[in-house]
């Protein structure tokens, strides 16, 4: 039966418009015509009060029928044109570079320094060393956070605290669920801490572990071996990405990657010191060695790719979301090194391969810089996993072995040689040809599924 009910003064009646049959002809006019393509809903139009809201055919709009979502979040939600894709892909990428720059000078300046402090002033703790840099990472976001706040001055402290714990609460709702939509209801409420919690430790072991074996290994095999095997791991990461990030085989990555690693061994291999290297260490011994470096090659390529597969923000998250949830996320990991990765230090000391013993003077002031740079390049380089790939951000990596060569160069005044030059070349080569087929890809990307728009300044509902 129809129903009767009188509407309140400026309410209208829901179904009044469904029984006018021109107004019925207007909503299929409207929507075979009116709509976009693939979408559910129609054009927002200025038509008068007795043109139908929706058609017969049309989805009902849910954020007038139930508060999923606030009108501003539903405005910041939404497919993209070409246009707007590009132009984000395009931001995504600017910042990209930045941060690849960033952590190229950052890297540069800590391998000279903790190299100084090794071996020429014989601070040779390498599991207390990585214990600092790593732990190090926990003023990610207090920077951060002063960072933005110096940004906002205008609001109250209060205000933007509130905003920023709502917005990363929010981003990490996202990468729990693999979602730039996160409906009320469902399970969103459920907070995304203990899951980060959990992640958080598996990614810190692994990458723990992948460090630890640089150092164990060093002793034990020749110096081009452990470049050229560690620096493998740019091919695991594409290798690991393929079922963990869904990746698709394509014939430019593959070529990309595999340019590189023959840039990488020939830099190492192409100087003709690694026979006269070889006889520092025993067959056995260099065989273990070269075992141990192997096992952290996978193991830093897994590291990468589990950090942008369970730790990132999804494909359509803004830059500036995802930059801010890198740096947390990193200060995660600081955390995590502070509290539970100190117990092997007096294990170390106990069994004697390790003895602690406190920096001072030269050894602490350079310590210290050798410290925040690695902060600074760790920072960088989670950013540039979040916004690009683990694929693109190994192989950038990979630029630091000629940068290095080249401010040894600066430093000492012994020139390269020609197989440095040419690796240098062809590492270069194969990241330019990534960074190609990356900006391809994030073009693609942008076009899908819904886009996060909201300019993460801290004023959401």
């Amino acid at each position: 039966m129809r129903s009767t009910k009188t509407p309140r003064p400026g309410e209208q009646p829901l179904l009044s418009s469904y029984h006018s049959s021109d107004d019925e002809e207007r909503g299929r006019r409207t929507l075979r015509g009116g709509n976009r393509r693939g979408s559910p809903l129609p054009l927002t139009s200025t038509s008068s009060a007795h043109t139908p809201t929706y058609s017969h055919f049309a989805v009902p709009d849910l954020t007038t029928s139930r508060p999923t979502l606030s009108r501003r979040s539903t405005n910041q939600l939404r497919s993209r044109s070409p246009t707007s894709a590009r132009l984000e892909a395009k931001r995504k990428y600017t910042y990209a570079a930045v941060f690849l720059v960033t952590s190229l000078v950052s890297f540069v300046v800590q391998t000279e320094l903790a190299s100084y402090i090794q071996h020429d002033l014989g601070w040779n703790k390498a599991y207390a060393m990585l214990y600092l840099t790593h732990g190090s990472w926990v003023f990610l976001w207090p920077l951060q956070l002063l960072f933005l706040r110096l940004q906002r001055r205008e609001q109250s402290w209060h205000q933007f605290w509130n905003n920023h714990k709502q917005i990363l609460r929010k981003t990490a709702q996202m990468v729990e669920r693999q979602e730039v939509r996160v409906p009320r209801g469902m399970g969103a409420d459920r907070s995304p801490w203990p899951y980060l919690a959990r992640t958080t430790a598996v990614v810190t072991t692994a990458l723990t572990v992948a460090g630890s074996s640089w150092y164990v290994a060093v002793s034990m095999t020749t110096p081009s071996d452990l470049t050229a095997i560690y620096n493998c791991s740019a091919f695991f990461a594409y290798a690991f990405s393929i079922p963990l990030l869904k990746e698709r085989l394509r014939l430019d990555k593959m070529v990309a990657v595999f340019v590189a690693i023959i840039g990488v061994l020939v830099v190492a291999y192409g100087g003709g010191s690694s026979s006269d290297e070889a006889g520092q260490a025993g067959p056995a011994t260099r065989f273990a060695g070269n075992i141990v470096i192997g096992i952290g090659s996978v193991l830093y390529g897994l590291y990468e790719v589990l950090y942008k597969r369970y730790a990132c923000p999804p494909d359509g998250t803004s830059a500036n979301r995802s930059m801010m949830f890198a740096n947390t996320f990193g200060s995660l990991i600081g955390v995590f090194t502070v509290l539970v990765l100190w117990i092997p230090i007096p294990v170390l000391h106990v069994l004697g391969w390790e003895t602690f013993e406190m920096p001072t003077g030269e050894t602490a002031s350079l310590l210290l810089i050798s410290v925040f740079a690695n902060m600074v390049f760790s920072g960088s380089f989670l950013v540039l996993i979040s916004l690009t790939s683990p694929v693109l951000s190994s192989v950038a990596a990979l630029l630091t072995i000629f940068i290095v060569a080249i401010v040894d160069w600066c430093l000492t005044g012994q020139p390269l040689e020609a197989p440095a030059i040419l690796g240098g070349l062809l590492i270069i080569a194969a990241f330019a040809m990534l960074s190609w087929s990356t900006w391809k890809e994030m073009n693609e990307e942008e076009r899908k599924g819904p886009v996060d728009l909201s300019s993460d300044s801290g004023d959401e509902d």
